[in-house]
């Protein structure tokens, strides 16, 4: 992906000033679909007492309450967050937004396909997330258990962009643009907060490998050519830095069960790290040598900490959690201790608030909720 001006430096690109509205819809440039609710029933927020071992969150908050909810990412002014959900009205996972006290969710997908990976434009004119509605209106392709724990990377998601700040043109349509579609894979998507560039991962070159692009989907540039499963990127706030994960090979025979499972498109995430370079690919270094599979990174706003989630210590099984580490590799750190699952955490720009997706509460064995918590340094 790439810079509008490659010579500007961070400090001196301004930030770009978001729409001033606290009414998400009438943001839109047109109306939503038209799709029952399922979140009428929900309370807008409940909240939690903090288990004393995780020291760092304080005033934990759940805002969801039922099926799967994860993948949340905040909005860059810290008012919005938008998030992945499957319920039983859709055929499978679509994209929400609502405020950070829970309210306000309001579906932004199409209510067709499979939806992930949303992430807003840092002044809250478009919503990016991938969909395979135009090339599959149902639910994603069941995955063949017999192989294993394996994850798909679905040739039918295309990067698509929801344009929003109606008030700023009234005349203009609603309209879900297509952002980039290519012949295979395409999500992930994160982008600098300053606007300049968007980074995701894709196949469609042989490899799962991570990209960077103008936020209007020109200028296509890889950032990673190692063969093996890198993804998942992550721009940090102060839009220097990318942090990934990174499946690496430890035989001949890791690397062509990968090459057979990428095929299928599938890959196995059992063993991964994470890693670091600039946002032009540059200076790769591997932050994490642990057992299991770390993932979901998101660098602190003080661009010295990382936190992430893995298995590391329950590698076999499902006991992820949240998890903090120095960029240089030191001083790891366990934030959360719930059983079963943590994972995908976000701080808000200044760094007084995480949301995060967890079983934690829920109301079935394996449910998956968003929650937010204030943290305490």
């Amino acid at each position: 992906m790439t810079l509008i001006s490659m010579l500007a430096s961070v400090g001196m690109v301004p930030v770009p000033t978001p729409v001033a509205d606290d009414d998400f819809e009438s943001l839109l440039l047109g109306p939503l679909p038209q799709v029952s609710s399922p979140f009428e029933s929900w309370p807008k927020s409940k909240s939690w007492p903090s288990d004393p071992r995780e020291k760092h969150l304080k005033n934990i908050r759940q805002l969801t309450f039922g099926g799967q909810n994860a993948e949340a990412y905040w909005s860059a002014d810290g008012r919005w967050l938008t998030f992945q959900s499957r319920q039983a009205q859709w055929p499978d996972e679509q994209i929400i937004v609502m405020r950070p006290d829970g309210s306000g969710k309001t579906l932004m997908s199409t209510g067709l396909g499979r939806c992930t990976c949303s992430y807003f434009s840092p002044d809250l004119h478009w919503l990016y997330f991938s969909s395979t509605h135009e090339r599959n209106t149902g639910p994603q392709q069941a995955v063949d258990m017999s192989k294993g724990y394996v994850w798909r990377v679905n040739p039918d998601f295309a990067l698509y962009r929801q344009r929003l700040g109606a008030k700023a043109n009234t005349k203009a349509k609603m309209a879900l643009q297509a952002v980039i579609k290519k012949p295979g894979y395409v999500a992930e998507t994160t982008i600098d907060p300053r606007g300049r560039y968007m980074t995701f991962t894709g196949d469609w070159q042989g490899d799962i490998d991570i990209y960077r692009a103008n936020t209007d989907g020109t200028d296509i540039q890889r950032l990673t050519t190692e063969k093996g499963y890198d993804g998942g990127p992550f721009v940090s706030w102060d839009g220097k830095v990318i942090v990934y994960r990174r499946g690496a090979f430890e035989n001949a025979e890791d690397e062509k069960a990968y090459d057979e499972l990428h095929a299928q498109h599938l890959v196995r995430p059992s063993r991964m790290d994470l890693w670091i370079m600039d946002s032009h690919g540059r200076y790769k270094r591997q932050v994490t040598h642990l057992p299991g599979a770390s993932f979901a990174p998101f660098m602190h706003p003080d661009g010295k900490h990382i936190i992430f989630a893995s298995n590391y210590e329950d590698p076999q099984g499902r006991e992820f959690d949240l998890y903090m580490i120095n960029k240089d590799g030191t001083g790891l750190e366990r934030i959360t201790w719930t059983p079963d699952f943590d994972g995908f955490p976000m701080f808000t720009r200044d760094g007084k608030h995480l949301v995060w997706g967890s079983n934690r509460h829920g109301s079935v064995p394996h449910e998956t909720n968003i929650f937010v918590a204030d943290w305490v340094d």
